[in-house]
């Protein structure tokens, strides 16, 4: 295998050496997503059995502010809401209305920023397993090129002679598959995940928002 790379031309090597890093990098990032979406999940269902186990909301956005780093991204959403509800409840003259728009608001937009952390670098793989098959097919073609063409200083044209070429070529089809279809299953699986988080954020926003707004109409 060392030996038919070696002896590849130039531009051959180039693809090969393109397909590498790439699967070196979408390896990275598919490991690096594991590990978040894992955590994300962790977290996400410590903080809920915590908060329907019926603790008390102030105790909850207590330790959420003071460890906000590490945090869960549902217990920062749940912190968003209940930080902006209970600065626009103490105002006066604001209507239900108002407070419970505030604090939907502020949700949403940690819940989209939260969500923007969860999906990034997934582009990298879906753009590694799209595109990594036509580079390494595009090193073939090449490689093809080159072996056919030197054929034309072959008095006979044997197998032989165009088989090593050929062989050369292949090999840049098979790392542009390597590195294509462990992104693509990582891509598939990790966008369903992250569907499903998204799916249990947005639930606990309206349930979390129906309990503000029973807390506000008895005050």
């Amino acid at each position: 295998m060392l030996a038919l790379v070696g002896n590849a031309s130039l531009a051959v090597q180039l693809v090969m050496g393109l397909l590498l890093v790439a699967s070196f990098m979408s390896w990275w990032y598919i490991f690096i997503k594991m590990f978040a979406i894992r955590r994300a999940t962790r977290l996400a269902e410590a903080f809920e059995k915590e908060f329907w186990s019926g603790a008390d909301l102030q105790t909850l956005f207590k330790r959420a502010t003071q460890d906000w780093k590490q945090a869960g991204e549902l217990e920062r959403i749940f912190e968003a809401g209940f930080r902006e509800f209970s600065k626009l409840k103490g105002q006066p003259g604001m209507d239900m209305s108002a407070v419970m728009g505030g604090a939907r608001r502020a949700m949403r937009a940690t819940y989209q920023r939260e969500m923007d952390k969860l999906e990034s670098n997934l582009a990298f793989l879906a753009t590694v397993g799209s595109v990594s098959p036509y580079v390494g097919l595009f090193g073939t073609v090449w490689g093809i090129m080159n072996a056919f063409r030197g054929l034309s200083n072959v008095v006979q044209a044997t197998l032989a002679n165009v088989a090593p070429g050929i062989a050369e070529a292949l090999i840049a089809t098979a790392m542009g598959l390597f590195a294509a279809i462990p992104a693509v299953v990582a891509y598939n699986r990790y966008t369903h995940d992250i569907d499903r988080l998204a799916n249990r954020f947005e639930s606990f926003m309206e349930e979390f928002s129906n309990i503000l707004q029973r807390q506000a109409h008895r005050a």
